[in-house]
């Protein structure tokens, strides 16, 4: 016999109510076991029995494979899964109270006011960019690193400002916050540019790891590096601070005055000790006069002890108990209804994903896609920020406009004026559905962002008629871009890639020309040696002597 199914209050919300009626049906079906019904549903046991449990919303498909299994009529059950997915919607735009976490994005500047925990940390980062004029933040991801440059230090720089040499404090002249991106100078070379005034000019370049993950050429790499070690110079007017991936501390040693910073001007970001991380939890709610339940936040601090860095995923399961408080109080049932620190992230997903129909699904997945970059042995799997003439490739879909809003809305990517990227790289890992396509397709994803490096790079010489694709990648282009893959192309990457075949086929054709001018030649040369020989023998045989010839002499007159 089954396990005892928890008991649902229909009151509770759509989700529930949809779960609440779909176990009535089974009761009016004759109470089949789920072993049962998986032979008409075509899902696993445990699918079905999720899609009854009202912990997040199943997804079309087996709803209606639950219905089905139960003899009822698959297409009313498909309206009612649409009516509560169309609620859904309806209540996350209607509820405009304002949200005290953050989610899976980062705090910025003006989240000063709910940035707690990491005081300390922010101050010793400020005491070390007075001490040093390029300084390294280092940490692992979801340490918080993002956070605590744009909420920690930018304020305190503003406020404080830097000491001169009197012990005055000087404001900066500008604050720059920037990620390197696959070009780093050719996009921030102004932004290394002093800015006119007294004080001087901060460049924050935030998630640093980017020079490697997304500028594939060594020569741009050290002209960035070198450009920000300018700063070291007194008279530059410059200072920089660092954001970088502990996993990317090695790469940097590789650059003789950026080891040497690595080595005497770096502050790395620790774990959060209890108090530090009560303050995080509880410090949000109550400024928004929030009540966060003593046994919610004891479970918090053991939850995210057991897990290390752990930041995104608290603060985005805070932000999703926060969606299911009862009233001003966010409550250990209503965490655990959200999926738990853990489970908190792929149940939002989820949530989202399930919502789509077949159709936007796949648009979701290609998106998504789109927003990595595969690891190699030595790097993980990192995000990249897409640019909008890629995302443009999938906009004449119809309803891609409206996947991309609804992952935006949920908190799973970012969209801003010029493309897109994940919220958060803990979603790679913390969302199994997303970690299982980039398993599935990695090869593929290198392909493509080989793709878009070149097409690019053949933009930047003026589209070079001539252009040359080795033979290896042709055939990876044959394994891993389909016809209708071959869609997904934007224009630029269509155009290279066209550019590219054609001069392959010219290459074929001169190669056949070659060889059969070589082979014409081949058999012109046979021939003559031949006809030479022929000759030869001719004429040596007018001088020759039969055998058993003898000729008569002639007398003398």
């Amino acid at each position: 016999m089954g396990r005892q199914e928890k008991p649902l209050d229909p009151g509770q919300g759509p989700v529930v109510r949809l779960a609440y009626d779909l176990r009535r049906l089974r009761q009016e079906a004759g109470g089949p076991t789920y072993a049962a019904m998986v032979r008409r549903a075509g899902y696993s046991v445990a699918t079905l029995s999720r899609a009854a449990a009202g912990d997040q919303l199943p997804s079309l498909p087996v709803v209606r494979a639950y219905a089905t299994a139960c003899g009822a009529d698959p297409e009313e059950w498909e309206e009612r899964w649409y009516a509560v997915s169309q609620e859904l919607a309806a209540r996350e735009q209607a509820d405009d109270a304002p949200c005290p976490y953050r989610g899976l994005a980062r705090f910025e500047f003006g989240d000063e006011d709910l940035f707690f925990g990491r005081e300390a940390l922010s101050a010793d980062l400020l005491a070390l960019t007075r001490e040093h004029r390029v300084v390294a933040l280092l940490g692992p991801s979801g340490s918080g690193k993002s956070s605590l440059l744009r909420a920690g230090l930018i304020p305190r720089l503003l406020r404080a400002g830097r000491l001169d040499e009197k012990g005055t404090a000087v404001c900066p002249a500008a604050i720059r916050v920037l990620t390197p991106g696959a070009h780093p100078l050719d996009r921030h070379r102004s932004a290394l540019v002093p800015a006119s005034g007294e004080g001087e000019t901060w460049v924050v370049v935030d998630q640093f790891e980017e020079l490697f993950t997304l500028c594939p050429h060594p020569a741009e790499r050290e002209e960035f590096v070198a450009a920000l070690l300018t700063a070291r110079d007194p008279d530059s007017r410059l200072r920089v601070v660092l954001g970088i991936r502990t996993d990317f501390a090695r790469r940097c040693h590789e650059y003789s005055g950026l080891a040497e910073v690595m080595r005497g001007a770096r502050l790395t970001v620790t774990r959060m000790s209890t108090a530090e991380l009560r303050e995080a939890v509880v410090g949000p709610a109550r400024a928004h006069k929030l009540v966060v339940e003593r046994a919610l936040t004891a479970r918090l601090i053991a939850d995210v002890a057991e897990s290390g860095y752990a930041l995104p995923l608290l603060s985005h399961a805070l932000l999703e108990t926060w969606k299911l408080r009862w009233g001003r109080t966010l409550t250990l049932d209503s965490y655990e209804r959200a999926g738990g620190l853990q489970g908190a992230i792929a149940q939002s997903a989820e949530g989202v994903y399930a919502r789509f129909d077949a159709t936007r699904a796949d648009i979701a997945r290609r998106i998504m896609l789109r927003l990595i970059t595969p690891g190699t042995d030595d790097t993980p799997d990192t995000r990249r920020s897409t640019p909008r003439a890629e995302l443009e490739v999938l906009s004449g879909v119809p309803g891609t406009d409206g996947v991309l809003e609804a992952l935006a809305r949920a908190g799973l990517i970012t969209l801003d004026g010029a493309g897109a990227s994940l919220t958060h790289e803990a979603l790679i890992h913390a969302w199994p559905r997303l970690n299982d396509w980039i398993g599935q397709n990695r090869e593929k994803l290198h392909f493509q962002r080989w793709l878009t490096e070149a097409a690019d790079a053949w933009e930047a010489i003026g589209r070079e008629r001539g252009v040359r694709i080795s033979p290896i990648r042709l055939a990876q282009l044959t394994a891993h871009a389909s016809d209708a893959e071959r869609d997904g192309f934007t224009p630029l990457e269509a155009d290279f890639l066209a550019a590219g075949l054609a001069t392959h086929r010219r290459t074929l054709r001169n190669r056949r020309a070659t060889r059969a001018v070589g082979s014409l030649l081949v058999a012109t040369t046979l021939l003559t040696a031949a006809v030479a020989r022929r000759q030869r023998r001719l004429l040596c045989g007018q001088g020759a002597r039969p055998p058993g010839l003898v000729l008569p002499q002639r007398s003398n007159p």
